[in-house]
Formats: structure tokens, C-alpha cells, sequence
């Protein structure tokens, strides 16, 4: 047996190890939880707290009325019934802001606010936006009357600044992502659909060793960095390296990301459940920047954003494994030939994946309601649009792409139910591949 021959196995039994080793660590340091959630008609998780109320007009009840809450790293969403009832669960005893969706108010009418529970005062500079929190109870009752007068409203360009910048910091975490995955598919021509899982378990590990085992968040964001770099290293090394030299194709090698995907997925959802659980610090109060109001760590978020993907251009264009992942993702064969190594150049783009996905994923949980068993899965379908729209296989068009791909999502919601707003992205991609099939920084001979 050669020497090469040899290390080549002892490199594949250390990656099995490896990723036995990850396994056990889950098990052993997350309870296992609940494998389903009870949720209500509208796709509420049920909790053991909740907002609840009736909304009348005129000693009537007013149906369809469009109920939002927002508070420790959690949003809901519900309406009213027929009997002007509505409920609101959120995940644990807080303070959190209550807002009626006043385009759901008939005409002319409002929220009374000389009608309001004791104690509750409208936001400054709206009607309709509450500051709410519970008593000695785990459910607070927010009978909310309607009565005629002027609305208090923000006017389109102040709206449309505030989505702007909410825009960029959605595609800035999503661009983390989304240029792991793009290097992945440059270097192998795999769509990773397991690549939801490695940003969920960047969150999970950050959840770990803060939350259950009480540690300093510096070093759980440390911890899911470094853990993200060796689940991306024993991905490659364990599963998907021995897959390429058993000659598997494209389509096969998909389907086997599809499975392994949901497979992780329903494992994590095992041991921490089907609640979400957040992290540290998570939804503090934000800051006014005139109309724009942002919280200290969305301006920490985008500036780390902004310097990890600084770091990864300088990696691409002025270091030769950078050049090298640059050579294989325009031309494999012809890098091969050259002598470039293109399995070792392969595990640096997996770890290096690892380690931006780990890293989106703890700012998902940050920028979205905490941390979820199936949290990257919710990016999945916008990643893969991001890298087509910048162009397949290329890191900054995955950049550029994020970019605009957060943007419209944000800003869509000024025109489109919120509901609707991921969709909106999927339209936009339609039309510029439309324009451009092989995406704004595609090259046409990627095609076909």
C-alpha cells in the first residue's frame, strides 16, 4: 500500500471521527426536547404566555383586524375573528410592543387611546403602537376599542430609508452565507442544500455554550466559529470528498445534500425542540438615527459583516489558495494540470464555508427571533437566489446578489404584505435572469 494511498484513509477515518465526535457532543449537551410544537390555525407556536383581547367599533366586534407583537428577539403575527378576538403567544414574561395594522381599521377610525388598559400609552408618533408587558400572570388581556379620528403616520421616505438600512444588514448576514455556498458550488459544482444546517449550527453552538452553559458570549461566538470550520472540514473529509472520487454525479450528489440535509434538521430539532431560544442580549432597546432606529448590535452585526467579507476578498484575490479556489472554479481540469491540488484547495473552501455559515448563523439569530431547529432552512431558498442572481459559482456576484436580494425583501413590505415580502426577491431574480440568464457577474460559458 503506498504512503499516499494510506494517509488518504487515515485522513477519511479522522474525519468519521470527527464527525462522530460532533454528534456525541449534541447528545450530550442538549436535553431532549419536544419533536413537535402545538400551533394555533395561524401557525402560532402555542406558549404558556400570551397577549389576548377583543377589538370593537362601536360596541361591535371588528373582524380581520392585523395584530403584530415584537420583543425579545420574537415577532408574531395573528388577526381577529368574526368576534373581534385575538391572540398572541410569545415565548417568555416581557416587555414587548403591541402594533394594529391600522390599514386593517376601517376608514376614518383608530385606536382609542383614552381607551386603553391602565397603563398603556401609545408609542410617541403613532396610534396604533403599544408598549405592552405582563403582570403577576403569564397572560396579559389588551381589549382594544376603535373610535374615529386622524392617524398618526411616518411618511414614505422616512418608511423607505428605515427598509433601506434593514435591507443592507438582511444582505450583509445573508451574503456570509451565501458566498460560502457559492465557493462551495464554484470549486465542486454541488448545490449544498445542507448548507441550511451549517448556519443553524453556527446558532446552536453559540446557544450551547452561552445559554446552557452560562459562558461569556465572546466566547460562544468563538466557540461557533471555530465549530463551524470543523463541521465544514469533516462535511468534506468524512462524506463528500469520498463521494467525488467514487465518481458520483452532480444530480446524485444533490440528492445525497437533500437528504443530509433533513436528516440534520430533524436531529437538532430532537434535542432542543420545536421552540425558539435566544441568545444573550438579544432585542435591546434600539437607537433613533432620525427616522432609521437601530440597536447596538445591528450596527456590531453590519460591521462585522462588512469586515469578515473584506477578509474573504483579500483570501480570494491575494493569497495563492485564494487564487488557486479562483483557477479551480473557472476551470477544474485545466487547474488540476498545472498542479494545483485541487482536493486540499476543496477542504479549505468547505472549512472556510464552516466558518461564514457559523457566523450568519449567530447573527440570524439575532436579526430574527432567536435560535430555531430549522433557523437556516428560512434562508435556504433566498442563498440559492442570491448565488443565481450574482451568478453561479462566483463569490462576490453572491455578494452582490445578497445585497440586492435583502434590500428588495425589506423594502418590498412597503407595497406587499410581510407575508409576501421572500417572494417578492424570487420576482426580482425572474426578471434579471430574464435580462441576463447567467446572472449580473456570470459568464456565459458557465451555462449549459
Amino acid at each position: 500500500m503506498s504512503p499516499t494511498i494510506s494517509a488518504k484513509r487515515s485522513g477519511n477515518r479522522w474525519a468519521i471521527a470527527l464527525l462522530g465526535t460532533l454528534l456525541a457532543f449534541a447528545i450530550l449537551v442538549l436535553q431532549p426536547g419536544t419533536a413537535s410544537a402545538d400551533t394555533t390555525d395561524d401557525g402560532q407556536e402555542v406558549t404558556d404566555f400570551y397577549f389576548a383581547g377583543v377589538v370593537t367599533f362601536d360596541d361591535e366586534p371588528v373582524e380581520g383586524v392585523v395584530m403584530t407583537i415584537k420583543g425579545s428577539g420574537f415577532e408574531g403575527e395573528t388577526e381577529t375573528d368574526a368576534e373581534g378576538k385575538w391572540r398572541l403567544y410569545v415565548p417568555e414574561k416581557d416587555k414587548y410592543t403591541l402594533t394594529v395594522d391600522e390599514d386593517t381599521l376601517p376608514d376614518g377610525v383608530i385606536v382609542d387611546a383614552a381607551l386603553l388598559p391602565p397603563g398603556t400609552q401609545p408609542i410617541a408618533g403613532t396610534t396604533a403602537s403599544f408598549e405592552v408587558e405582563f403582570g403577576l400572570t403569564g397572560t396579559k388581556i389588551m381589549n382594544l376599542f376603535l373610535g374615529e379620528g386622524q392617524r398618526v403616520t411616518v411618511s414614505f421616505i422616512d418608511q423607505l430609508l428605515s427598509r433601506l438600512v434593514g435591507g443592507l444588514n438582511f444582505g450583509l448576514l445573508l451574503a456570509l452565507a451565501s458566498m460560502g455556498a457559492a465557493l462551495i458550488y464554484g470549486t465542486t459544482r454541488l448545490s449544498n442544500f445542507a448548507h441550511a444546517e451549517m448556519v443553524t449550527w453556527g446558532g446552536l453552538v453559540a446557544l450551547v455554550f452561552t445559554s446552557f452553559w452560562d459562558l461569556p458570549l465572546w466566547l460562544g461566538i468563538v466557540a461557533a466559529v471555530v465549530g463551524g470550520g470543523l463541521f465544514g472540514w469533516g462535511m468534506d473529509a468524512g462524506i463528500w470528498r469520498p463521494l467525488r472520487h467514487r465518481g458520483l454525479g452532480i444530480v446524485q450528489l444533490m440528492i445525497v445534500s437533500i437528504g443530509l440535509s433533513l436528516a440534520l434538521r430533524y436531529i437538532f430539532q430532537y434535542f432542543i425542540g420545536g421552540s425558539t431560544r435566544q441568545l444573550p442580549g438579544a432585542s435591546p432597546q434600539p437607537i433613533q438615527f432620525g427616522p432609521i432606529s437601530l440597536s447596538y448590535i445591528d450596527l456590531i452585526a453590519m460591521g462585522v459583516s462588512i469586515a469578515v467579507i473584506l477578509g474573504v476578498a483579500y483570501f480570494l484575490t491575494r493569497t495563492r489558495i485564494g487564487k488557486a479556489t479562483r483557477a479551480i472554479s473557472d476551470n477544474p481540469q485545466l487547474a488540476a494540470a498545472s498542479g494545483i491540488d485541487v482536493d486540499k484547495v476543496i477542504r479549505y473552501v468547505w472549512i472556510l464555508s464552516g466558518v461564514l455559515a457559523a457566523i450568519s448563523g449567530v447573527l440570524w439569530a439575532y436579526f430574527r427571533p432567536g435560535v430555531k431547529w430549522d433557523m437556516g432552512m428560512q434562508m435556504l431558498l433566498l442563498i440559492f437566489a442570491a448565488i443565481t442572481l450574482g451568478g453561479l459559482g462566483t463569490a462576490f456576484g453572491a455578494l452582490l446578489g445578497s445585497l440586492i436580494v435583502g434590500i428588495v425583501v425589506e423594502v418590498s413590505t412597503l407595497w406587499v404584505p410581510s407575508d409576501l415580502k421572500y417572494a417578492s426577491a424570487l420576482v426580482v431574480l425572474i426578471v434579471i435572469l430574464l435580462v441576463r440568464p447567467q446572472g449580473l457577474l456570470g459568464r456565459k460559458e458557465r451555462l449549459g
